[in-house]
């Protein structure tokens, strides 16, 4: 196409807004980049500060300090020998007890740390002393300061380990801290790999680059900034998914709009030119995308579990940082840089007009489309029928929840520690049951919790606060199993049905892990149905039809369920024990949304083809033109995700197995498949209730 020559003001005004947007966004990104060290200090990965405040667990910690003087997590250090089975003396370890207070109190930089007398077990194999750090202390640093004393000081042929609540939460913390390195690192070089293969360009993969990480450090700025002010919540998986999310996304966004650059590059003589025909037809199908994402993830708000709801505005923020610099800075930097930064392949306008046969155009998505076009329904019946065998799967799934002491994968110096507490002390010793009661029923509540199998002891306790407050008093209950143990969980829901008439209230470690649970499989039963409604909706609108939306939504939901089954049998052949109610939940709402976001680019093109020349040529012309840049795209989100395989906490290992599993499900059989054949099949009545321009009806027959 030969464009106008441009006058001198307009020329002017085409280098100059485009360096005025390059400019900002650099701003913004000099501005978020040293936030990424700030968004650890404003996450916590304290699961009780999750739950809603109707939930008892929660009500009983509010109280815990008008009767202890701390109410910090305790830290409990378990000595035993060397040799296994051998006697450990409580007199040999001296001093031990001092030290470790002192090291507590200058290791986390606070003071008023408690540490109890050693107290040996009954068969005399183990020693356990119970450490409880000032409110002021971050548990990891306290239980770091704990292994390093023990490291130097103690007595030869005795080994340690540091467990309880603030052991396992040390641990966690320990295995987020690669968030912030290694996981963007291992991020950005998958991405970077791809782009290099997708462009077969030195530049142009690093622009791409350079257009997520800046969307990310706006991301990361916007975050920080409502996370202190109390507007948003984070913790460690929210922080690694909105990486990655941002990312991928990001990255998908400009692969969407370069192709669609090179194409007008080809039809039009200046970048210009080129850059407003590109963002004319890409803002369209990109923003309904992102907002297909953020309406999905905002649904995330009516969740009762606060680390859930936190996911959905944080990464709803992500999913805009990477629509507007995806739309802005990138096609502002292309502009400048002009037909120089696809070298050594520079496309070049071509007079001709081209031919809107699918044979004419050749290459693999020219085979697809045609051998799609001649037999859709058996297409359709075979992938259709695949998916279905990979949801055989979801039979073995078991989402009811994890123990806290499985949440970390590979070593853990709080799980071996607890280990040791369960074969030689009362395993709920360290972290006991808090049962809030009035103070006349406490007598009945005492002597009926008492009476429970899996309840070890239970009284007021030894503890400096007051025995009565408000006229309540709180017990505190040793169980007989591992308070994060199914059987401890159990024990709680029996006290519950014991004394809840009573008006007591049970809370502590196990209430918690419990309260959780079942708050979140609550959520997955409220939250899916919604989404499903309200993405729906979204394609409704987007793609001016009702029965398409449909056929796109229940593609994507039967991708979802295959990708959760081959899921599930990959975690019980890799050991995993279970999975936390969430993950089918996240899953769920990224696959839906992220996965459709492919169906909507593919569309929303066959429906732009099928204006000009009937559903039957639209639907092959549409898979042609955005078959490459879907599936470089898919490669793209699938890779991102299956970085999360670098953190050693298994709920982001089963979510990186199972997102990148139905992305790449979707991107290879869902859209580039079942998703054409069913349009074949349908032919104009897809678009019901619209019309195509031409009136052309469907597909062929065949199959």
């Amino acid at each position: 196409m030969q464009d106008a020559p441009p006058s001198r003001s307009s020329s002017f005004w085409r280098r100059a807004l485009p360096a005025l947007l390059i400019l900002l966004w650099l701003a913004v990104a000099a501005v978020g980049g040293p936030k990424f060290g700030e968004i650890s200090d404003v996450a916590t990965n304290d699961q009780s500060s999750f739950l809603p405040e109707s939930a008892e667990s929660t009500k009983v910690s509010a109280r815990l300090e008008d009767f202890q003087d701390s109410g910090s997590a305790p830290a409990i250090v378990v000595i035993t020998a060397d040799a296994d089975g051998e006697q450990v003396d409580a007199t040999s370890l001296g001093d031990l007890p001092d030290q470790l207070s002192a090291a507590v109190d200058g290791g986390a930089g606070a003071t008023g740390t408690e540490v109890s007398p050693p107290v040996p077990s009954q068969d005399g194999k183990a020693v356990q002393i119970i450490v409880l750090p000032p409110e002021t202390a971050a548990p990891a640093d306290a239980v770091d300061a704990l292994r390093a004393t023990l490291g130097s000081e103690l007595p030869e042929g005795l080994q340690a380990q540091v467990t309880g609540p603030a052991g396992f939460s040390a641990d966690l913390s320990e295995a987020f801290a690669g968030i912030d390195g290694l996981l963007l690192l291992v991020a950005v070089a998958a991405v970077l790999v791809i782009l290099v293969l997708v462009y077969r360009s030195p530049f142009l993969p690093l622009i791409v680059l350079l257009s997520s990480m800046v969307a990310l450090c706006a991301a990361v700025l916007v975050n920080v900034a409502l996370a202190r002010s109390g507007i948003v919540m984070i913790n460690g998986q929210i922080q690694g998914i909105l990486f990655i999310l941002v990312i991928g996304a990001a990255t998908d966004y400009g692969l969407l709009y370069t192709a669609r650059y090179r194409e007008e590059l080809g039809r039009h003589d200046s970048a210009w030119s080129a850059t407003v025909a590109a963002l004319r037809g890409t803002w369209q199908p990109v923003l309904a995308s992102a907002a297909t994402v953020i309406a999905g993830l905002l649904c995330l708000l009516l969740s009762d579990l606060a680390s859930n709801a936190g996911l959905g505005p944080v990464a709803a923020v992500g999913i805009a940082a990477a629509f507007f610099t995806s739309l802005t800075f990138l096609p502002a930097v292309l502009a400048l840089l002009g037909r120089r930064v696809f070298w050594p392949r520079v496309p070049r306008p071509v007079t001709e007009q081209p031919d809107h046969t699918a044979a004419a155009r050749g290459g693999v998505w020219a085979r697809v489309a045609d051998l799609v076009g001649r037999a859709p329904r058996r297409i359709a019946v075979g992938v259709g029928l695949l998916l279905l065998v990979g949801c055989a799967g979801l039979f073995t799934l078991d989402a009811d929840g994890v123990p806290t002491s499985d949440y970390v994968i590979g070593q853990s110096d709080a799980r071996d520690g607890q280990d040791v507490l369960d074969r030689h002390f009362p395993a709920g010793a360290g972290a006991p049951t808090y049962v809030l009661v009035p103070e006349n029923n406490s007598g009945a509540v005492e002597s009926a919790i008492g009476a429970l199998d899996g309840v070890q002891s239970v009284g007021e306790g030894e503890r400096s606060g007051p025995s009565v407050v408000d006229g309540e008093v709180l017990l505190e209950v040793t169980l007989t199993d591992s308070p994060y143990s199914d059987a401890a969980e159990n024990t709680v829901r029996e006290i519950r049905g014991e004394v809840g008439d009573l008006g007591a209230m049970v809370g502590g470690t196990t209430a918690t892990e419990l309260d959780t649970k079942e708050t979140s499989v609550a959520d997955r039963a409220t939250i899916i149905p919604i989404v499903l409604l309200v993405i729906t909706v979204m394609l409704a609108l987007l793609l001016r039809a009702v029965v398409a939306p449909i056929v796109l939504l229940a593609t994507t939901v039967l991708s979802f369920g295959t990708a959760l089954g081959i899921g599930a049998a990959v975690f019980a052949l890799i050991g995993f024990s279970g999975s936390d109610p969430s993950v089918p939940l996240y899953a769920f709402v990224f696959l839906v949304a992220l996965a459709i976001d492919y169906n909507i680019f593919l569309m929303t093109r066959v429906r732009e083809e099928s204006m000009a020349h009937g559903t039957a040529v639209g639907v092959g012309l549409g898979l042609i033109s955005t078959g490459g840049v879907i599936t470089s795209a898919g490669i793209v989100l699938a890779a991102t995700f299956a970085a999360l395989l670098v953190i050693p906490i298994q709920f982001l290992v089963q979510l990186a197995i199972i997102i990148s599993l139905g992305v790449l499900i979707d991107t290879f059989l869902v859209r580039s498949f079942l998703v054409p054949a069913l349009t074949h099949m349908l032919g104009d009545r897809i678009w019901w209730p619209g019309r195509t321009g031409r009136g052309a009806t469907g597909a062929r027959r065949k199959g």
